[in-house]
């Protein structure tokens, strides 16, 4: 006997090609998933591990801040300390200066006159004083301009000696205290 196959074997073939399609549909749409899945983690750890290097770089930039704050005090301190030293420098080498002013202005004084106040002022020293005549004065003036240790004289005010009323002239006057250069020699 012959089989005869009555069912429509179109449509289970049709029913048969829609599984096949549903299972390929459904396999693709797993594997886009896990594609997905898995650039979505790709991704993800490249976030992380960017945000790792962030935190790394700004916690490392944070401790050179603190570093650069660091030597910015001690350069500070560093410029204060150098002020000193040269302050204390300075003061080291200007002591004898003081009593160099005193010996000159001794040495220089000539006969008859004399002096009431002397007033330091930096490099200046305002001299005032009592003298017989003018012509001490001046010769006062010359010997301030030929020390060696004190210099630039300039006449402020001279009073006469009927004005003051002692015999004495008054005078006024200004001069320098000079820095005599090691080359030129010790003291006198």
């Amino acid at each position: 006997m012959a089989h005869i196959n009555l069912l429509p074997w179109r449509e289970t073939l049709r029913k048969k090609r829609q599984q096949q399609f549903g299972l390929a549909a459904a396999g693709m749409i797993a594997v886009t998933v896990l594609l997905l899945l898995g650039a979505h983690l790709q991704i993800q750890g490249m976030i992380d591990y960017q945000g790792k290097r962030n935190k790394y770089l700004t916690n490392e930039i944070a401790d050179l801040d603190r570093k650069i704050a660091e030597i910015k005090a001690l350069e500070k301190t560093k410029a204060q300390l150098l002020t000193r030293m040269e302050i204390i420098q300075q003061l080291q080498s200007s002591r004898p200066e003081i009593v160099r002013l005193f010996d000159e202005l001794v040495k220089t004084l000539p006969e008859g006159t004399f002096l009431t106040q002397v007033v330091q002022r930096g490099r200046g020293v305002n001299l005032d004083g009592r003298a017989q005549s003018n012509a001490r004065v001046s010769s006062y003036m010359r010997k301030i301009d030929a020390s060696d240790w004190m210099g630039n004289p300039r006449l402020v005010v001279i009073e006469a000696k009927d004005k003051t009323g002692t015999g004495f002239s008054h005078f006024q006057m200004s001069a320098s205290q000079v820095t005599k250069k090691p080359s030129e020699g010790g003291g006198k």
